[in-house]
């Protein structure tokens, strides 16, 4: 098959985010299918690139996007990926299935189009339900543009031959504009277990990572937008500071449109105790996790984040690290009823370092929660595992099924 892969933010295992298109991408050319990515890349000087990376073809289009953009700013970059990308696909030739992954929701409208103009088959792959996130968090608030956004949903989800859902609480949302249950198949974000993995680590090594090795390490690494509710955190730390809790330093990877922000606030309240080690590539933050004690998962207290399937949580797993999450989701049944860590309210910075003292201070549960993610996987939510389940789904998207 002739496979279009549509995805704005498509990450190489070298860059830093999300790689689960990667991996995707590569299973099927393994499988023998013809795969084309069209994503973005910032700073290009053409409209567009062709690059081939580990067998995979991407056409990049030059669609600036940064997490510090505002509303206005990134509704043009939506905007200008979803034309760009409709226009590309339906210059292509001999097209037998679409695969297009959120976020934005805009990515949907190429898929449409093919569809309807070339009678190309597609499959959705639903990383966010949107417009609901941006709807809760206030970034939408006009009554027009919802209803129209709503219905814009609608439309994708019931022109779908089929939809993947990356969390039970995503496919509760696709399944209320849909009422055929087997349309729609929950398959969540992955582990790495051969990208992240526990290893030795020695002190030399922790201070060349910029870490303190007399300190227990907690991590949160990922975008530091409003989304996550990293305030928390940084309160935690200055909850640490202010009660003489010299032990516990917290490090954060990754950057976003917050970060001057919480920049600021620890400059003002001299937290000693927060580390920030910038944007890293796939194999550096691995590294980093690695040597870090515990990982620490964050979403703001939002009802729809709720539902999230966070890369950082199954890469934490994988690293064989416990784990802390202050969102009351499907995350924190998954943590408590595996025993991989913690449930931390996201209201109270105390409860959340005093969960880290509890593992900090007994050995034997952290060797248990440590063991345990690990476990869960490699059993369960390996990348050899989940995969192919995308891979089997793209493939029964067929074009005489139109």
């Amino acid at each position: 098959m002739k496979i279009i892969y549509i995805h704005q933010y498509f990450r190489k295992p070298t860059e830093s985010g999300g790689t689960r298109s990667y991996w995707i991408a590569k299973e099927l050319i393994k499988k023998n299918h013809d795969v084309l990515v069209i994503s973005t890349k910032n700073n290009m000087d053409s409209s567009k690139k062709h690059e081939v990376v580990d067998g995979i073809k991407i056409l990049y289009l030059n669609v600036p996007y940064s997490n510090n953009l505002s509303i206005i700013a990134r509704a043009k970059s939506f905007l200008s990926f979803m034309f760009k990308s409709s226009y590309y696909l339906l210059k292509e030739k001999n097209v037998d299935a679409v695969f297009a992954t959120s976020t934005p929701l805009t990515v949907g409208f190429p898929a449409l189009i093919g569809k309807w103009f070339k009678k190309i088959p597609y499959t959705f792959e639903v990383r966010d339900l949107w417009p609901e996130v941006p709807i809760q968090m206030g970034a939408l608030k006009n009554k027009l543009l919802i209803k129209l956004a709503v219905g814009f949903e609608k439309t994708i989800y019931k022109n779908a031959n089929h939809i993947i859902a990356l969390s039970p609480g995503m496919e509760k949302g696709v399944l209320k504009f849909i009422k055929d249950h087997t349309k729609v198949s929950m398959i969540p974000n992955m582990s790495k277990i051969d990208e992240f993995f526990p290893r030795p680590v020695s002190d030399q090594q922790k201070t060349n990572l910029g870490l303190n090795p007399q300190k227990f390490n907690c991590i949160h690494f990922g975008a530091m937008g409003r989304a996550n509710g990293l305030e928390h955190l940084f309160e935690a730390a200055k909850y640490a500071k202010d009660n003489n809790i010299t032990t516990i330093d917290f490090v954060f990877l990754g950057e976003g449109a917050m970060f001057e922000t919480f920049k600021k606030y620890v400059n003002d309240n001299a937290l000693e105790n927060v580390k920030f080690l910038g944007t890293k590539g796939l194999i550096e933050v691995s590294e980093i996790v690695n040597a870090c004690d515990v990982s620490l998962v964050s979403f703001a207290n939002i009802e729809i984040l709720k539902t999230n399937s966070p890369n950082k949580l199954f890469d934490s797993l994988s690293a064989g690290k416990p784990i802390i999450v202050n969102s009351a989701g499907w995350t924190k049944t998954m943590i408590e009823d595996n025993n991989c860590g913690f449930y931390a309210d996201i209201n109270s910075p105390q409860q959340l370092v005093e969960k880290i003292q509890i593992l900090e201070q007994d050995k034997d549960l952290y060797n248990s929660f440590s063991i345990n993610s690990r476990q869960l996987a490699e059993t369960k939510y390996d990348k050899s595992i989940l995969v192919p389940q995308v891979v089997k789904v793209i493939e029964n998207t067929k074009k005489q099924n139109v």
